[in-house]
């Protein structure tokens, strides 16, 4: 099922006016949780080698974690973006574009260095 940012953040909404908890989303809340998502996703990969981090999608319940901890970071996320009035396709273009910049194809083809350290 393939849907757009504005439908998922719809979804994500509806959700949470079900459950009457649009007065706790404030961004400081909304960024805390959001933080927490990211440590828990983190925390699936934490110690493993590259080769297992990987392999870990490799098997149904690995994949299934894995899953559901990006779609926590995922939702945070939106609800943020929602709060805050910020039309993420707008704001990852921009970002896009600012990058581009920093990042020259032909000085960061294939290199890891921050954008301060190229050539």
């Amino acid at each position: 099922m393939h849907m757009t940012i504005d439908e998922l953040q719809d979804l994500v909404t509806e959700f949470s006016q079900q459950r009457d908890w649009e007065r706790f989303h404030t961004p400081k809340n909304l960024v805390m949780a959001l933080t927490g998502e990211v440590g828990e996703l983190a925390e699936l990969f934490q110690w493993l080698t590259p080769e297992q981090s990987q392999e870990l999608c490799d098997n149904e319940q690995g994949r299934v974690k894995v899953e559901h901890e990006i779609a926590d970071v995922l939702m945070y996320l939106l609800r943020l973006a929602t709060v805050l009035d910020i039309d993420l396709a707008t704001a990852v273009k921009s970002k896009l574009q600012v990058n581009e910049q920093r990042y020259p194809v032909e000085l960061a083809r294939g290199r890891a260095e921050k954008y301060s350290e190229l050539g």
